[in-house]
């Protein structure tokens, strides 16, 4: 066996939309909404400064099953850029751009490009520059955006002494933040014959074996707060006895960070505002020079609680963060704080307060009845076709949020100024 290099990549979602970021100034608008494609390009460079010999795509290249017609034209170039230097590169489609639906553009792809097909499990090997194969890699597409099956079995042992890649995209073991498309267990991975398995779906980079490699490079470009930190791709290293070496490369141009900023300690006005911009620098370093869309959470206990529930403070301080943050970007400032006061001795207590205290814990820890409180509770809102929806939708964690927030409001309103500890 000779050694190789190649890089596999999954889940670029070209042409992502962006929504929600409201506010964002046009000049930095511009810049995520091509951001995609700057990670795209950042791909090429890498491809092309590793010198490897392929390159995978695992599925999603484009946001969408009505791919733009930009997308796919810069997908192009992509393609046309890594043949000029006789990179080949390897392709499956998955969910959000199935090989059967949507609009595909009658583009020519350069010599070197496989598109995998999506009827049977096809395999292909990729070559040297003297002619001799270097490993074989084996793929299917989807033809269309739910599938169900699990694609596995079509994966053969080939049993020809060549490294085998399988492209795939897929849910192992049914991962509950993405769609479980084409599912499958781990086991259903292990002994078929391949080393690699370059995997795509799951937006959060992972490797969840090793010999043979069963691997999630996650998306190039983080899409929203809950895909913070470092994304990108992997560089594979193949030596001569066929031990692969994976190893991450960033190449996500903005970059989504989250940061608590906890008020225990903080007594005046000054110090909250030097905590929150400690922690709006800190997610930039986090960043590692990228611009940051940054969300920060005020946590804890403390006097400065009274002071963030006056009215527009909140949207005062994050105005002056947004006003410091330079190519980054404040996405949200959220007030989780409480009134200075410890809330089991509340509960403990006699009276309304504590009565409404131990009934709110103890419904939040039964869903049942929990659901049956908010039922009744919100009945107004399930009137409302575009209120009802928005609670249908929540997560269990938003659920929980709410309730907390609620007691938090009760002892607000409830807790005298000796139970507080707050003479304001």
């Amino acid at each position: 066996m000779r050694s190789f290099r190649f890089i596999h990549a999954a889940d670029l979602h070209l042409d992502c939309p962006f929504k929600g970021l409201t506010g964002l100034p046009e000049r930095l608008r511009s810049d995520i909404r091509d951001s995609t494609f700057a990670a795209l390009d950042r791909l090429v460079e890498l491809a092309l400064r590793e010198r490897v010999h392929f390159v995978l795509f695992a599925g999603d290249i484009y946001e969408a099953k009505d791919r733009s017609l930009r997308a796919q034209l810069r997908f192009q170039q992509a393609l046309e850029a890594l043949a000029a230097e006789g990179i080949p590169a390897f392709i499956i489609h998955g969910n959000h751009d199935p090989l059967l639906e949507g609009y595909t553009a009658k583009l020519r792809l350069p010599g070197g490009v496989r598109v995998f097909g999506c009827e049977a499990v096809e395999s292909a090997l990729v070559y040297a520059e003297d002619g001799q194969p270097l490993a074989r890699i084996s793929g299917i597409s989807f033809d269309r955006a739910a599938v169900t099956d699990n694609l596995t079995p079509g994966y053969a042992n080939w049993g020809d002494g060549l490294f085998h890649i399988g492209l795939l995209h897929t849910n192992v073991d049914g991962d509950g933040e993405h769609g479980n498309y084409a599912p499958c267990r781990l086991a259903d991975l292990l002994g078929r014959g391949v080393d690699y398995w370059a995997l795509g779906h799951i937006h959060t980079r992972r490797i969840l074996h090793e010999r043979p490699w069963v691997v999630y490079p996650g998306n190039v470009q983080g899409r929203h707060i809950r895909e913070t930190g470092a994304r990108g791709c992997y560089v594979v290293r193949v030596s001569e006895q066929g031990e692969a070496e994976p190893t991450f490369h960033a190449l996500d141009v903005w970059r989504w960070e989250e940061g608590e900023v906890p008020i225990e300690g903080l007594d005046s006005e000054q110090q909250l505002k030097e905590a929150l911009e400690d922690a709006l620098f800190a997610a930039r370093e986090r960043s590692e020079g990228r611009s940051a869309i940054v969300r920060l959470t005020l946590t804890g206990r403390g006097p400065m609680h009274a002071v963030l529930r006056r009215a527009g403070a909140l949207a005062e301080l994050a105005s002056m963060l947004r006003e410091q943050a330079g190519d980054s970007w404040l996405e949200s400032l959220t007030d989780r704080t409480g009134a200075p006061v410890d809330p089991e001795k509340l509960a403990a207590q006699s009276g309304f307060l504590g009565e409404l205290l131990r009934l709110s814990r103890e419904t939040a820890g039964d869903r049942e009845r929990f659901d049956v409180f908010a039922k009744e509770a919100l009945g107004p809102l399930a009137a409302h076709p575009a209120l009802a929806s928005i609670w249908t939708d929540c997560t269990e964690e938003e659920r929980q949020a709410m309730m907390k927030e609620a007691e938090e409001l009760a002892i607000d309103l409830l807790a005298s100024g000796a139970e507080t500890g707050w003479n304001g």
